[in-house]
């Protein structure tokens, strides 16, 4: 293992000099800091971890708190958690991944045993726990979703209450007047979940607007429980002619129930939906979507951690426009069939002309 003194020999300076260079603590000549540089690529040398972080009170390491739940989509979830990763490592970090549901515990021990320099927290709820403990904590913090205070807190995610009003716009604008919501599994949002909640704020704010009727329901994303759900709805608003779905477990069992019933997508049924744009584009029949933009989450929290680290960030809020993206599965609204009475009256009439 090369160590410190390696380097300082094989750039003929003490060992100090090279200590000096790595923490910043003194100014060294440019000639002397790149020959020093130099010498450190060339060896391979790497730091020791805990020496560092005597030496410069930081660990450089960032935790991400991300409570592994089953009635969320752990894809998305992963893939922001990549995105804080790769993005961690360019800026020199390293990442220590808190998976458990211990909400403020969680937040205590990372504060009380100095874990890590900062931490990013994941799955926030409108009325979070963890919040009194996230504004009193001395470690700087980024939440990667929106409670209903911000006030003292960091925030990066999508603008999940304009993503439901896109979808509601997009469907009027197609002469739709009865729309349906497949929501997320009723467990989501009986915690408060930050991104379900505000995205059926905005589907109810753009359905006042236009004069348009909404029915939400939750749902698991099972074929059995999207069977079900989508059978009360058809029975409670008959004239229904759009879904709007923000469940991706539910996107294919629903293109296969809407398959088996003889339900044409788009020509009977127009189908948009609120997910991560890999699975809309995927899906049996590509959806139209708002995509959930799970990289930018993750990359700009962590732009914003080390910029609180480095003293250049306040605290505030960043929402990310939603894009509405228009593939196979939406159209314009079916015309309606003609009831039932109807029929019979015109046979009625037309029997007793015979």
């Amino acid at each position: 293992m090369v160590t410190l003194a390696d380097v300082a020999r094989h750039a003929g300076v003490s060992a100090s000099t090279v200590s000096y260079v790595l923490s910043g603590k003194r100014s060294i000549s440019a000639s002397t800091r790149e020959r020093i540089q130099r010498s450190i690529e060339e060896l391979g040398y790497r730091p020791h971890a805990g020496a560092r972080a005597l030496a410069s009170s930081r660990t450089q390491i960032l935790a991400l708190m991300m409570p592994l739940r089953v009635d969320l989509y752990l894809p998305v979830m992963l893939e922001i958690a990549m995105a804080v990763t790769t993005t961690a490592r360019a800026h020199g970090y390293d990442v220590l991944l808190l998976t458990g549901e211990e909400g403020p515990e969680a937040v205590r021990r990372v504060e009380g045993s100095a874990l890590a320099d900062a931490m990013i927290v994941m799955d926030v709820e409108l009325d979070d726990p963890r919040l009194p403990f996230l504004r009193q904590a001395e470690r700087p913090a980024v939440l990667i979703g929106l409670p209903a205070d911000t006030t003292g807190l960091s925030c990066v995610d999508l603008d999940f209450e304009a993503a439901g009003a896109r979808c509601v716009h997009h469907l009027a604008d197609l002469g739709h007047r009865q729309i349906a919501v497949l929501g997320e599994p009723p467990a989501v949002y009986a915690r408060g979940t930050g991104f379900a909640e505000r995205t059926l704020a905005g589907l109810r704010g753009a359905a006042d607007e236009r004069g348009v009727g909404l029915l939400h329901r939750p749902c698991e994303g099972t074929y059995a429980a999207v069977t079900a759900t989508v059978g009360r709805i058809f029975e409670e608003r008959p004239s229904t002619t759009a879904l709007v779905v923000q469940n991706e477990a539910a996107v294919e069992p629903l293109l296969a129930l809407l398959r088996q019933q003889g339900r044409a997508v788009p020509e009977d049924v127009s189908v948009v939906a609120v997910c991560a744009a890999q699975v809309a584009a995927q899906a049996s029949v590509p959806l139209t979507s708002v995509g959930v933009p799970a990289q930018e989450m993750g990359r700009r929290a962590v732009e914003r951690l080390v910029a609180h680290l480095d003293g250049t960030e306040d605290s505030g809020t960043v929402l990310i426009a939603p894009e509405l993206t228009v593939r196979a599965s939406s159209g314009p609204a079916a015309a309606p069939a003609p009831s039932t009475s109807g029929r019979t009256e015109r046979a009625r009439r037309g029997h007793s002309r015979r």
